[in-house]
């Protein structure tokens, strides 16, 4: 995900605010130990989270809470239309077990 200059203080705050309903729909879905990164200088962000077994991951984009959430966030981010966070799909190159 891409946020932009000047995005990322605000950016921090939002989600150090999470909606107690977000959290819930992302727990719902099977997500669970999340966290985002953001690399200073490009202000690019790495969300990086597991997922249980039988996760509904893709029901997500469905929930009117997530849209409202992406609405929210559509001022300091690349987003596509209908506000969702623009992604790059990125190549795995190494993993340790």
């Amino acid at each position: 995900m891409q946020l932009k200059p000047g995005a990322a203080a605000e950016y921090k705050r939002r989600h150090d605010d999470l909606w107690p309903h977000l959290a819930k729909a992302l727990r719902d879905a099977g997500i669970y130990d999340y966290s985002i990164f953001l690399d200073e200088e490009s202000l690019q962000l790495f969300a990086v989270f597991k997922l249980w077994p039988d996760h509904k991951i893709d029901d997500l984009p469905l929930k009117p809470v997530m849209r409202r959430w992406w609405d929210y966030m559509a001022d300091l981010m690349e987003v596509e239309p209908g506000n969702r966070p623009r992604e790059w799909p990125l190549q795995q190159v190494f993993h340790f077990a």
